[in-house]
């Protein structure tokens, strides 16, 4: 039904559906949806809750995932996602887009989008993706007053504690950070760029908190199963830059095609139909909330519809 009829939930609520969720099992499969089209394809397939991934959003305007985006622009981008999908959203905050007073504005503005839960990462800015070589990390001090600050200012807001210290610092390192980011308040901890089996199960052993690993694609992680992981005792797994990469692909090869044949009819059966995507966006039921509304008929009542 139309977004007219169905606004999105309280950003209370989706919060409290995330945390359900992600303690009552089995494993969350949360899918990168970096916008909103790709938002109600994920949760017409099922999916429970969405990502937006920084890398994601920065590489869908051209630009590398060096921490070049502003909170403003992240916000305004999640809002657009929630109110489409309804859905309990992620959002990367990379390092909080600054000090400690730029997380804690950051995490406002997110509850004001109605995001559930943001992530927010201890490296040094400029950030890099997790998989490269090279991170540097801030003190774990620094990290943890940033989580101080956004469950400050902003309480019912989810934050996700990631850290990069497996790299830098090795396991036990990271094991260290996560212990004190938790302390300092943290919802969840994300170990990023783990490189084994046996290196999630020991970092599991020795975090009792909710845990989230973070399944992307040609990196230092090896293509686990989200079984794999559920049973050594992760809560959440990540994709969050798969559907980007997949999309980029498609239209790689439509673009080729076009120069090549000068038609684009090779690919029909790889397009969603028109019917498809008027389905996926409700195209109908805005129309007949139009109908209603020249008939001079009330549109229907959202709790009784």
């Amino acid at each position: 039904m139309a977004w007219m009829e169905h606004p999105a939930p309280a950003q209370q609520e989706l919060a409290a559906r995330l945390a359900a969720r992600w303690s009552r099992g089995p494993i969350l499969q949360i899918p990168g949806a970096h916008d909103a089209l790709t938002g109600l394809l994920a949760r017409q397939a099922g999916f429970e809750a969405l990502y937006l991934s920084g890398a994601a959003f920065t590489a869908a305007r051209g630009l590398p995932d060096l921490g070049l985006i502003e909170g403003s622009e992240m916000a305004d981008w999640a809002a657009t996602i929630v109110a489409a999908t309804g859905l309990p959203l992620l959002v990367d905050l990379d390092t909080g887009y600054g000090g400690v007073f730029n997380a804690a504005r950051a995490a406002r503005r997110m509850v004001a989008a109605g995001v559930a839960a943001v992530q927010i990462e201890d490296q040094e800015l400029p950030k890099r993706c997790g998989h490269l070589d090279g991170t540097r990390l801030v003190p774990p001090e620094e990290m943890a007053a940033k989580v101080r600050a956004i469950k400050a200012t902003a309480p019912g807001l989810l934050v996700v504690a990631r850290t990069d210290a497996r790299a830098v610092e090795g396991l036990e390192g990271a094991v260290a950070r996560a212990r004190r980011y938790l302390a300092a308040g943290a919802d969840a901890i994300f170990p990023e760029a783990l490189t084994s089996a046996e290196e999630f199960q020991a970092f599991a052993r020795a975090v009792p908190a909710p845990l989230l690993a973070n399944m992307t694609e040609f990196g230092k992680t090896p293509y686990f199963n989200a079984a794999d992981f559920e049973r050594w005792g992760y809560r959440m797994v990540l994709y969050p830059v798969s559907s980007l990469r997949v999309a980029a692909k498609a239209v790689e090869r439509l673009f080729r095609l076009l120069r090549e044949t000068g038609s684009q009819a090779g690919m029909l059966e790889a397009m969603q139909t028109r019917a498809e995507l008027y389905a996926l966006l409700g195209y109908h039921d805005y129309e007949a909330w139009d109908r209603r509304l020249a008939e001079g008929v009330p549109p229907a009542d959202p709790a009784g519809s």
